[in-house]
């Protein structure tokens, strides 16, 4: 299984950026795709997910700037960033989870068992 994450860049406060995640070697349908974020010096935190069926969870502090979506036909997912701020800086991750496990835990790290390699998002202020 392959999940690679482009996209990721230097963007000013305020500024757009689209993150991209293809994955492979999975069947694509049947996971809940999340993307998640790393901070220098924090944990990794949840941003966004969608199930396979378009509907979609979101972190607090980004509601109302990012959107994910997702192609099942492309087996891509992807994370539409507006009005980017410098607490957007961090390292994005996009993952998978088995649709079989509890929404309730969409946000939890520990229930996706594939990861992508991160791509760098720096918002300068």
């Amino acid at each position: 299984v392959q999940l690679q994450a482009s996209g990721g860049g230097l963007v000013q406060a305020g500024g757009s950026l689209r993150l991209s995640c293809a994955a492979s070697g999975l069947t694509f349908s049947r996971y809940v795709m999340g993307w998640f974020r790393q901070a220098p010096g924090k944990e990794r935190e949840f941003v966004a997910a969608v199930t396979w069926n378009g509907n979609t969870y979101y972190a607090d502090s980004v509601k109302g700037r990012i959107s994910i979506s997702r192609d099942n036909a492309k087996n891509t997912v992807d994370l539409q960033m507006n009005s980017l701020k410098s607490e957007d800086t961090a390292v994005y991750y996009c993952a998978a989870r088995s649709i079989g496990l509890p929404i309730a835990s969409v946000s939890e790290p520990r229930g996706y068992v594939y990861w992508g390699q991160g791509t760098q998002v720096t918002v300068s202020s």
